[in-house]
């Protein structure tokens, strides 16, 4: 085997189990008491904007317009608070479930606006994605929390904006760096109106963790996974990260005491499997001339370069 794909393999695992992992910290230190949400998110994009920060200094890189960089800090934190806020009400598992969900729906959103025009088995995997989330979110027993199922959506669409925002960016991880920089002043008022409120709450184990999702499973996995990007198509790419949702449930479950649930792994099959049947494509197909993929680029020869 080539050692490329290998590296492509390795990295892309990687950031996977970096994803799943930001679910399950940030679960156990609010459900375990040990952080408020606003210090989590607060302590989280600091870590990441220090760990990506060295990184761009070891590279070298040179940091994209201002403009940009504010612009993706506030999709970056609208998600982190979201993040962060919903997994005070509903399970990891759940709340992985809810976020991919929405962020594939947002670059579906993208992908229509730039002109893309899905097949009848695209539309077909849409709907029963929403099957899932309406098995998911209807009334009855174990049903999440609706504030939660919410703040959740929301996150993900706004980690769909944020995504889309920096994929088209010649160097991903300095964009990646520059936004989380800018995110850490609004974290900051974030745990100021916290503070005045008397919510903040925060341990050393909190901290720890808090820091270890910013540095680690939120900074390197990122440069991971757009490190990984380079060497795989945009469904490729698509369909790996379905692969975060039944990691986080099943960390949940082994990791935090988080009970299973029948209906989670039905929604689970139902979203998942919708969202691999949309984003599926035949061999050899490519979209109409003119046409402009999710990121913003002209429809090119090699699908790769999407």
């Amino acid at each position: 085997m080539h050692p490329e794909p290998v590296r492509t393999a390795g990295l892309a695992a990687a950031a996977m189990v970096a994803f799943a992992a930001n679910s399950l910290l940030c679960r156990g230190a609010l459900d375990g008491g040990h952080a408020d949400a606003a210090s989590f998110t607060t302590l989280r994009l600091a870590g990441g904007a220090l760990a990506l920060g060295l990184l761009v200094r070891w590279r070298g890189s040179a940091p994209p317009p201002a403009r940009f960089a504010w612009g993706s800090a506030l999709a970056l934190f609208a998600y982190a608070i979201g993040f962060s806020l919903a997994y005070r009400r509903i399970p990891a598992g759940t709340g992985a479930l809810l976020l991919f969900a929405a962020v594939q729906l947002t670059m579906v959103g993208a992908g229509l606006r730039a002109g893309e025009r899905p097949r009848p088995l695209e539309w077909a995997g849409h709907a029963l994605s929403l099957a899932g989330l309406v098995v998911l979110t209807r009334p009855g027993l174990a049903r999440p929390d609706p504030v939660g199922a919410l703040l959740m959506l929301g996150a993900g669409a706004a980690w769909g904006v944020y995504s889309l925002r920096g994929r088209g960016r010649p160097d991903a991880v300095a964009a990646n760096a520059a936004s989380f920089a800018r995110s850490v002043p609004l974290g900051l008022g974030a745990s100021a109106i916290a503070l005045s409120f008397g919510a903040l709450k925060l341990d050393l184990v909190g901290m720890g963790l808090a820091l270890g999702s910013g540095a680690i499973a939120s900074g390197l996995g990122y440069a991971a996974w757009y490190a990984a990007l380079r060497g795989l198509t945009a469904t490729r790419a698509a369909l790996v990260q379905l692969s975060v949702p039944p990691l986080a449930a099943l960390g949940g479950i082994l990791l935090l005491g988080e009970a299973f649930s029948p209906r989670l792994l039905v929604a689970g099959a139902l979203i998942l499997g919708g969202i691999a049947l949309a984003v599926r494509r035949h061999r050899g197909e490519s979209r109409p001339p003119g046409t402009r993929c999710a990121c913003g680029h002209a429809a090119a020869a090699r699908r790769r370069e999407c």
